[in-house]
């Protein structure tokens, strides 16, 4: 697919603080959030680490699926890092 979005979740460390966030670029915002240039909030709790991504077409459904995860359950979230990345799993 050429185009789209990205709706992707960091973590900090094992047990530690989780983030998502919704892009058009990938690898830049993931290195932007690495260098503590994208956001307060990941540069205040160290989240940097990429543990789940989606490509969704349309930026409003991109919006509608960042807006539902980010509503979402620590535990529901963990379950999905688990399933897509099951060596993730120790984030728990």
């Amino acid at each position: 697919m050429d185009g789209g979005y990205w709706v992707y979740i960091l973590a900090s460390k094992r047990n530690g603080t989780l983030y998502v966030g919704m892009t058009e670029y990938l690898g830049r915002r993931i290195w932007q959030h690495r260098e503590g240039t994208a956001d307060a909030f990941t540069r205040r709790h160290g989240v940097k680490r990429l543990v789940h991504a989606e490509r969704v077409e349309h930026l409003d459904d991109a919006r509608v699926r960042e807006r539902q995860l980010k509503r979402w359950r620590r535990q529901w979230k963990l379950e999905l890092i688990e399933t897509d990345n099951p060596e993730m799993a120790r984030l728990g």
